[in-house]
């Protein structure tokens, strides 16, 4: 399976912003990695810095390829 396109870096935090941030997520039902790119995306849009929306998983079964054998 090939490996996930989100870029993963390490990120250290007050002990009391990441309560707040698992706080936050939990109300929202979203992870706590989750939710911090949510806050991320809404600080960079109100700075008016242009972020593309993710792009959704592809889900279910890929399309079948006609073999020539």
């Amino acid at each position: 399976m090939p490996g996930s396109a989100k870029k993963a870096f390490a990120l250290r935090l007050d002990p009391a912003l990441y309560a707040a941030v698992e706080r936050m997520a939990a109300a929202e039902l979203r992870s706590a990695n989750a939710e911090i790119e949510v806050l991320l995306r809404e600080a960079l849009a109100r700075r008016g810095v242009p972020v593309k929306p993710p792009t959704p998983p592809r889900r279910g079964r890929p399309p079948k390829t006609d073999a020539q054998d």
